[in-house]
């Protein structure tokens, strides 16, 4: 069943109840990355291990993402600044009592390469929240693990 989510803004990823940010460097470049995220949003399948699938909509304006396990968001593209920021809302999701959730990436040069700080912002139900409190180090397992994934893919 879709559930339809708050139609939050960017302002949430600082506001929300639950908030996590984690953050690695790679050697890629800032546009390559960005570009990855944005541009090329079907390569997330092939290195997001959560990712099943992914597709454009409306001419990138909104996003389709399937994930491993049956997990489905319809997303608003919030933010996307060239080698700076991509940002995203979940508008509808198959996932029970989430009440909002937003994802930022920030694209911050150093050296010659990118630290990629991944945010994720989210608000449901009280058991929603302990879950995800519980399931955070596993998403810092998954972001670390894609991140690197999506570096060799760059770099290859």
């Amino acid at each position: 069943m879709e559930r339809h989510l708050a139609p939050v803004g960017l302002e949430f990823v600082e506001s929300a109840p639950v908030r996590f940010v984690f953050a690695q460097e790679i050697s890629s470049s800032p546009e390559a990355v960005f570009h990855a995220l944005a541009d090329d949003v079907p390569g997330w399948a092939d290195w997001f291990g959560q990712v099943k699938a992914a597709r454009a909509l409306e001419g990138g304006e909104r996003r389709e993402i399937r994930l491993v396990g049956g997990t489905r968001f319809q997303e608003t593209i919030l933010a996307a600044k060239p080698c700076e920021v991509y940002a995203y809302r979940v508008d509808t999701t198959n996932a029970p009592a989430l009440r909002a959730l937003v994802e930022e990436w920030r694209l911050i040069p150093v050296g010659g390469g990118t630290r990629v700080r991944w945010t994720f912002a989210a608000d449901g139900a009280p058991g929603v929240r302990l879950a995800l409190r519980g399931a955070r180090p596993g998403m810092g397992w998954a972001f670390r693990g894609a991140v690197r994934a999506l570096e060799r893919r760059l770099s290859s």
